[in-house]
């Protein structure tokens, strides 16, 4: 047994460790806001957050979460920058296909909560590993931007 806290509650996984942490909030959790894209950490729409870090689910084992805290889209809302994300991607129509935003809101929010007054520069940096197939990007930057004004 795997113990965690998944998204505020104390959680058992009767999984493998070596089970990565996506197919385990998919597969075991039935959390599916979580996407699968490349299986190898490059693109980012696995992301979640452990101990508030975006972190690659595709990539990292079930066993190297026991006794942290993963938030996942489905809850990120019950903080503050992960709510004031997702009002102003809202706002400001970021998704097209929307099959990335899950992992890039999960970024996003992460941003926000260690730095409330982000530049382009930063937003860039912490976005880097978060692709966008739409090329959302523009948008996606603006929403992070009004994000911040909301939590000034």
């Amino acid at each position: 047994m795997i113990k965690l806290n998944l998204n505020g509650k104390d959680h058992e996984f009767d999984a493998p460790g070596e089970m990565p942490l996506l197919w385990a909030l998919r597969d075991v959790a039935g959390l599916t806001g979580t996407k699968y894209g490349c299986g190898m950490a490059l693109c980012g729409a696995c992301t979640v957050q452990v101990d508030g870090q975006p972190t690659r689910a595709c990539v990292t084992p079930l066993a190297a979460v026991a006794g942290k805290q993963v938030v996942t889209i489905e809850a990120i809302a019950a903080q503050p920058a992960g709510k004031a994300v997702q009002e102003a991607w809202r706002k400001l129509d970021v998704v097209q296909c929307g099959y990335c935003q899950s992992g890039q809101i999960m970024a996003a929010s992460a941003l926000l909560s260690g730095n409330r007054n982000p530049s382009d520069a930063d937003i860039d940096t912490a976005m880097s590993g978060n692709l966008c197939r739409c090329a959302t990007y523009v948008r996606i930057r603006a929403a992070i931007h009004e994000a911040a004004r909301s939590l000034a």
